[in-house]
Parts: structure tokens; C-alpha cells; sequence
């Protein structure tokens, strides 16, 4: 009776290994030298290899990548920095082109606000020239003042006061300067938002004309 029981149990385990070896997906893979094997269990030759399962039916249910190299490693860690410093610069740009279609309703608001830029900085530029002038006849009424001290000492006052004199004209003189330059950034600036302005709100070819 034991011995009998011991059979039922042996060939009960034998049929539920069948069935879950039936059950199983096939593997797949390729060595390195491109031999291409096939096993109900990881074949040794896939180890560290890109594996597939397959179906009954031989078709793919599902790809597993294999042991990265530290160079395969360093690729695909970059390529994945690459997108997604893609994915945040199209974000960012989204975000400008939307800011520029909120700000300007037409080529004209551009246009408006170009030229109320430039009027404010010529208005800076004219209040600037104005204390160089200034900066410079103070420069000749000390200079005048210094010809009496040629031939004693110069009080300490008058001294800094040239000294002063001489940093305002070059802070001024450096600020006109920039103040220059400033012109040409605003054009430059109002001449790229017209740009991308016209880029979004234009029709490209094929789109359907509006309605009026």
C-alpha cells in the first residue's frame, strides 16, 4: 500500500512539472559569436545576453536587456540626460512662445513697445549727457581755482574735490556708454519676439484659413 502511494505521488509531481514546463515560455537568445539557442530554462549561453520570451506560438511576450558593459552603462545614462535636458528646454521654450502670445496682440503692440523702450532709454541717455556736461564745466571751474595754488599748497578740500570730479565723469562717461549698447539690446530684443511672433501666429501650409 505504501509503495503505491509512493507511485501516485511520484507521477502526481511528474504531470504538475510537465504542465508547468508546458506553461512556460520558451527562451531566446543569441551568444556572442551570433549562435542563437532556445530553452524552457535560462540557457547558460544567455547569461549576461539580451533574452525573449517566446509563446507557444513563437511570438515575443517580452524582451530583457543583459548585463551593460560600464561603457553601454555611461551611454545610456547620457542619452537619458540628453532627453531629458530636451524635454526641459521644449517645456521652456512652450512656456516663452505662450508669454509672447499673452503679451503682444498684434505686430503693432510689438512696434508700440519698441518704441516706448527706446524713448526711455534715449530720455536716460540725455539725462546722462546732461551730467557730463555738467561733470565738465565743474572740471574747468577747478581747474581755474587750482591756478591760484601754483605756487602754495592746494587746501585738501579743492584736491578731493578734482579727485570726485574726475570718478563722476568716468562713471558717467562708462554709463553713456552702456546706455549705447542699450539701444541696439532693444532693437535686437523686439526684432526677435517680432520674429517668433510671427512664427506662431501665421499660417502654415496646409492649416485652414481662419474665419473671419
Amino acid at each position: 500500500m505504501l509503495k503505491l502511494q509512493i507511485l501516485v505521488f511520484t507521477i502526481f509531481i511528474s504531470l504538475v512539472a510537465a504542465h508547468a514546463s508546458a506553461e512556460a515560455p520558451l527562451i531566446k537568445c543569441k551568444d556572442s559569436k551570433g549562435k542563437t539557442y532556445f530553452g524552457q530554462t535560462m540557457p547558460p549561453e544567455c547569461l549576461g545576453k539580451p533574452i525573449e520570451e517566446l509563446s507557444k506560438q513563437g511570438s515575443v511576450i517580452k524582451r530583457r536587456e543583459g548585463m551593460l558593459t560600464p561603457e553601454q552603462i555611461e551611454a545610456r545614462e547620457a542619452a537619458e540626460k540628453r532627453k531629458h535636458e530636451e524635454e526641459v528646454q521644449a517645456r521652456e521654450e512652450k512656456r516663452k512662445n505662450q508669454a509672447l502670445l499673452n503679451t503682444y496682440s498684434s505686430e503693432k503692440d510689438i512696434e508700440d513697445g519698441r518704441q516706448r523702450a527706446l524713448k526711455q532709454a534715449e530720455q536716460a541717455t540725455k539725462e546722462i549727457e546732461k551730467r557730463i556736461a555738467d561733470a565738465r564745466k565743474r572740471s574747468k571751474d577747478l581747474a581755474a581755482e587750482k591756478e591760484f595754488y601754483v605756487k602754495k599748497p592746494m587746501p585738501k578740500k579743492l584736491q578731493d574735490d578734482i579727485k570726485n570730479n574726475e570718478i563722476d565723469l568716468n562713471t558717467q562717461m562708462n554709463a553713456l556708454a552702456g546706455r549705447k549698447k542699450e539701444s541696439d539690446e532693444i532693437n535686437a530684443k523686439y526684432d526677435q519676439d517680432k520674429k517668433r511672433y510671427l512664427e506662431l501666429t501665421r499660417p502654415k501650409a496646409g492649416d485652414a484659413p481662419r474665419r473671419r
